[in-house]
């Protein structure tokens, strides 16, 4: 069954940090480009970061230098290692795998920050 499982999401002050894994089944997960992406209610769906099969990254210009965006392959595994969160963070976070014509969502994980 191919799955995307999101998880590491919670309540968080501003300042703080937060790990989001994103775990991956029935995929030959090392070929796929992934991406981490946010939304907001009544808002697009935004690209936070992205990471190539051969791990070069790419990250929106509201979380350079606070997110990192890693894989392991050898876990089938996506993180987003968010340091220095703000409110303005708070989202729902989605894992997404992406191969061809071939497009994967996880379910998302809720992210706040309060102030």
């Amino acid at each position: 069954q191919v799955q995307l499982v999101e998880s590491g999401g919670g309540l968080v002050q501003a300042g703080g940090s937060l790990r989001l894994s994103c775990a991956a089944s029935g995929i030959r997960f090392s070929i796929y480009r992934l991406g981490w992406y946010r939304q907001v209610s009544g808002k697009q769906r935004e690209l936070v970061a992205s990471i190539t099969n051969s791990g070069s990254t790419n990250y929106a210009d509201s979380v350079k230098g606070r997110f990192t965006i890693s894989r392991d392959n050898a876990k089938n595994t996506l993180y987003l290692q968010m340091n220095s969160l703000k409110p303005e963070d708070t989202a729902v976070y989605y894992c997404n795998a992406q191969f061809l014509a071939a497009i994967i969502w996880g379910q998302g994980t809720q992210v706040t920050v309060s102030s």
